[in-house]
């Protein structure tokens, strides 16, 4: 399980980030990529998260070495990487200040969803724990990032990660989309496309129809149609609806 309970934080202190983005710039984004990848898919290996941070192999083989000096991460010769205690305690960090960052942006000052994400990573090693317990509590200590996705440990996560694709909904039912994948969040256009469809965590949609490389979908009250590719789609989660 890649979460952390409250006890645990409790009782080991929590490495700083800005310290240890001083020594290593790239942590954050390395560190909550091996998180997320353990948390969706059960491991994290090289090439996965040399996909995931968009660098060749041996960039990850070289930060890998790094994170491990500084005794955040754990890895055998090219095996599943996984994340010491002070690795995991450090990642969650970097996630909760991310997603709340993003809700600052997207919720109170009406920045554009699919840029949110970037800008969060800009400011997400700069903030302060003060600041980010404020946020938590100051935007009703949200439980998903903007996007949908789980904040670490919280009580959704276990629903939200199991949910079904998009891509596999069949057609004639009526769903609820529930997330955004964070690898989704990383696929050029896709959070551009689901936003001018209407695509957002708490929307429903029905599957009208298929082919072999999109779905049709109607939205709204007026059933207004429209088409998404299923390569896109694979990257959303729903459930169903008692509809």
């Amino acid at each position: 399980m890649v979460g952390c309970t409250g006890r645990k934080r409790q009782s080991m202190k929590v490495p700083d980030l800005a310290e240890i983005h001083q020594q290593f710039p790239a942590v954050a984004e390395y560190l909550s990529g091996i998180y997320i990848l353990r948390r969706d898919y059960g491991h994290a290996g090289n090439t996965r998260l040399s996909d995931w941070v968009g660098v060749s192999g041996s960039a990850v083989t070289q930060a890998l070495g790094r994170l491990k000096r500084l005794g955040l991460a754990r890895q055998k010769p090219y095996g599943d990487i996984g994340l010491t205690p002070r690795g995991l305690l450090l990642a969650v960090k970097v996630l909760r200040r991310h997603y709340l960052l993003e809700h600052l942006l997207v919720g109170v000052l009406g920045y554009p969803w699919e840029q949110a994400d970037r800008e969060a990573k800009l400011l997400q090693n700069l903030i302060s724990e003060d600041l980010t317990e404020h946020l938590f509590r100051r935007l009703g200590s949200p439980q998903t990032c903007p996007h949908g996705n789980p904040m670490p440990g919280s009580r959704v996560e276990p629903r939200l990660l199991s949910a079904p694709r998009l891509s596999d909904a069949p057609e004639g039912r009526t769903v609820k989309i529930l997330r955004i994948t964070e690898e989704g969040e990383q696929v050029a256009g896709l959070l551009s496309a689901c936003g001018a469809r209407g695509i957002h965590p708490g929307v429903q949609v029905r599957v009208v129809g298929r082919d072999r490389r999109s779905l049709r979908l109607t939205a709204g009250t007026r059933g207004r149609r429209f088409s998404l590719p299923l390569d896109m789609a694979r990257h959303i989660r729903y459930a169903r609806t008692r509809r």
